[in-house]
């Protein structure tokens, strides 16, 4: 039987970065059912879609426990305010990645301490680690970025060594895993988001936490109900980051779609590395490098553009109606807020080439052969037409 991909010979116009619609489409009527039933019961907050989605999270991970919040940003920072974190502590985190990951730290008066990243995977160099640890140095926060773990083993093993919390920012890699070991289930806690645009996402805002301490499961829960145990007596002094029963519910029918979707997300990204080949251009951009050990849900496929051309292919690309993005053009260190803190340019050499390179690509689970073909055919004309400029500029 022929697919309907095949059978369409309609050429191409555009790509976008991402299409919600045709992800969402398939699961719109039992989405619906499930929001009309809780409208019924009048439970909006907390309930029985909540506890569902915590559990799936938690076997998801591997973790004891799991806790809903209403955002990934909420998530770091119920993670930061649970071990303790106070002003002038200190927590090591990378500089290439979201705001969220030290705005958290910065919101405590706490002081991100940046390290630079492995160049081939664009997570933090563990290697970088040590020399920053000193006496007011609480915790490492790793990132796993774009859907690939950080090779943890020798961060843990400084953590143990310096008896300092990991708290991992696993935002972009629900699914990922390292050595077999889930993302989220290998430090003191995990912290995920919900957001949109992430490889599982909601009709909003929505975060998780896990972890195998029941002792900081506690102190989760506590601290996002406004410190609040029993009713109307506060413990502590926490914040209002309660997952809601409407987004619980949608992120528990779609989280039994999540290995079928990152499994198609991997086949995306096979699917670029040999088209890259196939258009001549493995020797002109970097393709993204995926761990042996580990399984990468590929949040996104980004590829290095060198040569000071990026966003020149980036438009060139526009103009031919297909859709990029770059995480992350500034890097936290060079951003006007963090610039009190004076961080030395010379160590974080990598973090900053990379900023100046990666480009993502549209790697969404519904994105055809097709469409990825186009993509890579304009991005063959914008990098080749670069190129060519180059050499007759010299």
């Amino acid at each position: 039987m022929i697919s309907s991909e095949k059978n369409n010979t309609s050429p191409i116009n555009s790509v976008p970065l991402l299409d919600f619609q045709r992800g969402n489409s398939p699961l719109k009527a039992e989405i619906l059912e499930t929001i009309s039933s809780i409208i019924d019961s009048g439970r909006f907050v907390g309930g029985p879609f909540c506890q569902q989605l915590e559990q799936m999270v938690s076997e998801e991970c591997q973790t004891e426990f799991a806790v809903g919040c209403a955002s990934g940003s909420d998530a770091l920072l119920l993670a930061l305010m649970a071990i303790g974190i106070e002003p002038g502590d200190e927590v090591i985190c990378p500089s290439f990645t979201f705001f969220a990951t030290a705005s958290a730290i910065h919101r405590l008066g706490g002081k991100p301490v940046f390290v630079d990243i492995d160049p081939q995977n664009f997570n933090l160099a563990p290697s970088q680690i040590q020399s920053l640890i000193n006496e007011r140095t609480k915790a490492i926060m790793p990132v796993h970025l774009f859907g690939q773990c950080c090779d943890m083993d020798p961060i843990m093993d400084i953590a143990r060594e310096n008896n300092l919390h990991v708290i991992e920012d696993a935002a972009q890699s629900l699914g990922a895993s390292y050595k077999g070991k889930p993302a989220g289930g290998i430090g003191s806690i995990g912290c995920f988001s919900f957001y949109p645009t992430k490889n599982l996402g909601g009709f909003g805002d929505g975060g998780m936490l896990t972890t195998n301490d029941p002792g900081l499961a506690d102190r989760l829960r506590l601290l996002a109900n406004h410190g609040m145990q029993p009713r109307y007596f506060h413990q502590v002094v926490g914040i209002n980051s309660r997952l809601d029963s409407l987004q619980a519910a949608v992120l528990g029918i779609k989280m039994r779609h999540l290995s079928r979707w990152s499994a198609m997300r991997s086949e995306n990204a096979k699917q670029y590395d040999k088209l890259l080949v196939e258009f001549g251009l493995s020797s002109l951009v970097e393709l993204p490098v995926n761990a042996k050990d580990g399984v990468h849900v590929w949040n996104q496929y980004s590829i290095r553009v060198p040569g000071g051309q990026r966003d020149q292919v980036r438009q060139a690309m526009a103009d031919l109606n297909v859709a990029s993005e770059i995480y992350y053009p500034i890097p936290l260190h060079q951003q006007a807020c963090f610039r009190y803190l004076n961080v030395d340019p010379e160590t974080m050499v990598q973090t900053e080439q990379a900023a100046q390179e990666v480009l993502s690509l549209p790697i969404f689970p519904e994105l055809t052969k097709r469409e990825q073909r186009h993509a890579i055919s304009c991005l063959a004309k914008a990098v080749l037409a670069g190129h060519s400029q180059m050499r007759m500029a010299s």
